[in-house]
């Protein structure tokens, strides 16, 4: 340790060492007051690509979807449709059957939540069904989130939910339908706000 010290102050001390800490010093000092007028300069120029989206089109991309049902979008889905969608855009990270891969546990989930091995899925854990068509809508499949129809997210809630036990497997769903599903653990949260 004692030769490694050494080294460094003898070459803290060298010519070509001082000269170049130097430079460099030099030259980001040059760097950062150039920053600010590349910067300013930028943001006056208008982008070549896209154009200005105002609040009221931003609503067909990305609804609000309030616990309460408020918001959801028309459509109608089957539990069955959705296990083939399943099967092809969530199961490999969501495991074959729910179970978990990569990603969080869907199907099934026993036990307290105060445990410490606790099963967080959708039955044990999530207090409104809205949220998970929220969820899948807006991220859903990672490698292209939002290009599902409304009635594929239906469907897959329909089938996630059947798998859970919480509907009726053949029960087509909608906007009402998922609404009025009360989850096992809705009051399992407690509200800091009203």
């Amino acid at each position: 340790m004692e030769r490694y010290v050494m080294f460094m102050l003898k070459r803290a001390q060298s010519v070509l060492f001082t000269q170049a800490f130097f430079a460099s010093l030099l030259f980001s000092a040059a760097s950062l007051t150039a920053i600010p007028a590349q910067a300013d300069s930028a943001a006056s120029r208008p982008t070549p690509m896209g154009k200005p989206v105002d609040a009221g089109s931003m609503v067909q991309f990305v609804p609000n979807i309030f616990p309460t049902g408020q918001g959801l979008p028309s459509g109608m889905g089957l539990a069955k449709n959705g296990a083939v969608l399943y099967q092809a855009q969530c199961a490999s990270c969501h495991g074959r059957k729910g179970e978990g891969g990569t990603a969080q546990e869907l199907i099934g989930g026993e036990g307290p939540l105060n445990a410490p091995d606790a099963d967080k899925t959708l039955r044990t854990y999530w207090p409104y069904a809205t949220t998970l068509f929220d969820t899948i809508l807006r991220s859903m499949p990672p490698a292209t989130p939002g290009h599902l129809s409304h009635d594929e997210v239906y469907s897959l809630c329909a089938y996630l939910l059947s798998e859970n036990g919480l509907w009726a497997i053949d029960q087509p769903m909608g906007a009402q339908e998922l609404a009025a599903i009360v989850m096992p653990n809705r009051n399992g949260f407690i509200r800091k706000f009203p």
